[in-house]
């Protein structure tokens, strides 16, 4: 059985999942956190791919971080994410926080993101 706080959660992603969907256009980038690491992915639902994904268990990120579930590696990963969102192509994007509180590891790595120039 699924503990309440996950049952939550799953129901806010579904929530924001009805309102928020990715196009070729403007795709999803959306957040996978875990208690010791977090990731993102840059979906286009219309043509049901991932984009680019990316983590903190990455060998390059690895290098650079003490520990993969923290706020300092969130924005490192943001930051390392928007390089490679960019060298895409692709400027604008939706942002889908999985149903966890915008709040933390989430702010950290949306903020990188955009600072590193993708708009959303």
């Amino acid at each position: 059985m699924i503990n309440t706080r996950e049952q939550k959660r799953i129901y806010r992603h579904n929530r924001i999942r009805a309102k928020v969907v990715g196009t070729t256009e403007r795709p999803r980038l959306c957040i996978h956190r875990s208690l010791s690491n977090i990731s993102v992915a840059l979906i286009d639902d219309s043509a049901q791919k991932t984009l680019i994904s990316m983590s903190t268990l990455n060998k390059d990120l690895r290098k650079k971080l003490k520990s993969g579930g923290n706020v300092e590696a969130a924005s490192v990963l943001g930051e390392a994410f928007a390089a490679k969102v960019l060298e895409k192509g692709i400027k604008k994007v939706c942002f889908d926080r999985g149903g966890c509180l915008y709040h933390g590891r989430v702010k950290a790595l949306a903020d990188a993101v955009r600072k590193g120039g993708v708009e959303f």
